[in-house]
């Protein structure tokens, strides 16, 4: 079974298809950068370890290449190419910027959307990937009224921001290779948080104008005298249709979609069957503040903020914070479905109510959107390291017997296991290829006891803890191999 390879995987969409492609049973490698403060590996496990809270069981972990999107190569080392040249024949180019406005070429959201999708193309050609899903956004109408139908882009449309003309020309690179299949685009409307769980790492789009409304509040309490000029900034009549969408319904769909070859080449709507009106929004903010937001406590707070000194400066800030966002309050177009409804009839899209807004503010609020970020993520075990220390030699991997091994849960992965003829695995490297014939399946629970000699080998095998894949060499003689692995001294 070949990889797919997602970039993005770290933002809000993109830790959604990471979970549900590996839930779906696909193979999965991510493109990731470094922080200041996490490595790749770091960032990666933030997301599944969550992730597996949620499901209460554990979860594959993705093979995982440090790089970045907007470099040649993909910052990619020469042994890694070769991996990704040997595993990997489809690529889900979902990393992309929500800066409205930035200088181009070196700023983003040109940057992302034009020079990251010109050099995810470039590396398809040069790994001699064909198939090519993309993450676009609906609005690449742009001005446009009235229904928006799938097939369509360039109709000679004026565009409203810098982001919608990069995801546009980002479309266009796109449609104009020659290197790869039919493309398949995944035009997705507003999107928000998790629709049962209002979780959200990101709070960009809807809340956005949900945090300064926030602001406001906080202020108006404090000094009614400047209701007026923000509630003039926000520039609303309550009739504005939004299309807004929860992250979770469109990774279910993509996932869907990915999964069977027979839709790919089309482009989807990733859009509700019915708008929500802004007033909805509004009377949803309110509802919000009101049940979970702590607001005797912030009125408190502004007296001490820079703020309560000059109130002129703060309006003039609201007001220029809310024409940055001005294409966000007007009143949207209807985006036609049939592509989408005719891949996932069983997948219609949720209706986003007063309700469900509600359920997104309050999980913004008690999160402080976001701040202060979470500590990053310390492992108990670490099979990556473990493996790094184990095995040190390297052969030639075309003349070897290759096993599997993958091992589920936080600190967990996927390796191909060199072995020697006396089954002793002498060196690895990530991924499964299907060149192994047969495959160990643990957890890291289950890893860790092997490895502090609480459960032996065969004990682990006969109660279903670990599990062989194939047949010939018998299960015991494969015991060795997992032996060596865990208990290397023994």
């Amino acid at each position: 079974m070949a990889y797919h390879l997602l970039t993005g995987a770290t933002g809000l969409l993109g830790s959604y298809l990471l979970n549900d492609f590996l839930v779906a049973g696909l193979r999965v490698a991510v493109l990731v950068r470094r922080t200041k403060l996490e490595s790749a590996r770091q960032r990666v496990e933030s997301i599944m370890t969550r992730r597996e809270k949620l499901a209460g069981f554990a979860l594959p972990r993705p093979v995982i290449l440090e790089g970045n999107l907007s470099n040649d190569r993909f910052d990619l080392s020469d042994e890694q190419l070769r991996w990704v040249t040997a595993n990997c024949t489809s690529l889900v180019q979902n990393a992309a910027s929500v800066t409205y406005y930035g200088e181009r070429p070196h700023e983003d959201p040109w940057r992302t959307n034009v020079g990251g999708t010109e050099n995810a193309l470039d590396f398809c050609k040069r790994i001699g990937i064909r198939q090519f899903h993309h993450v676009s956004t609906a609005y690449v109408c742009g001005k446009r009224e009235g229904l928006i139908y799938e097939g369509e882009l360039d109709e000679g449309q004026g565009l409203n921001t810098d982001y919608e003309r990069s995801k546009f020309e980002g479309e266009q690179l796109i449609r104009a290779a020659r290197h790869i299949d039919p493309p398949t685009f995944y035009r997705a409307a507003i999107i928000i948080g998790d629709s049962r769980t209002g979780y959200t790492p990101t709070f960009h789009g809807f809340y956005v104008p949900l945090k300064l409304v926030h602001t406001m509040f906080k202020h108006i309490i404090r000094d009614s005298a400047l209701a007026g000029p923000l509630q003039e900034s926000i520039q609303i009549q309550g009739h504005e249709r939004k299309n807004l969408i929860p992250v979770d319904w469109i990774s279910e769909v993509m996932t869907h979609i990915i999964t069977h070859p027979e839709h790919h080449g089309q482009t989807f709507h990733l859009a509700p069957d019915k708008p929500v009106t802004a007033n909805v929004m509004r009377d949803a903010m309110v509802q919000g503040f009101l049940t979970y937001g702590d607001i005797s406590q912030s009125a408190d707070q502004t007296q001490n903020t820079s703020w309560a000194f000059n109130q002129d400066e703060f309006v003039e800030y609201f007001r220029n914070q809310m024409k940055i966002y001005e294409s966000y309050w007007k009143d949207d177009p209807l985006f036609d479905l049939t592509n989408t409804r005719r891949a996932a009839p069983h997948l219609p899209p949720p209706e986003v109510n007063c309700e469900m807004l509600v359920h997104l503010c309050k999980y913004a609020l008690e999160s402080n959107f976001g701040w202060p970020r979470p500590a990053p993520i310390q492992l108990e075990l670490d099979v990556h390291q473990h493996l790094e220390q184990l095995l040190k030699t390297d052969l030639d991997w075309d003349r070897g017997q290759p096993i599997g091994l993958q091992v589920n849960g936080p600190g967990g992965g996927q390796w191909e296991l060199m072995l020697d003829s006396e089954l002793r695995p002498v060196s690895a490297r990530p991924g499964l290829s299907t060149r192994s014939e047969h495959y160990f399946y643990l957890n890291t629970d289950t890893f860790s006891r092997l490895l502090r000699n609480e459960i032996s080998v065969g004990e682990s095998l006969r109660t279903s803890q670990a599990l062989i894949q194939g047949n010939t060499p018998p299960p015991a003689q494969l015991a060795t191999v997992l032996r060596h692995v865990t208990q290397p001294s023994a």
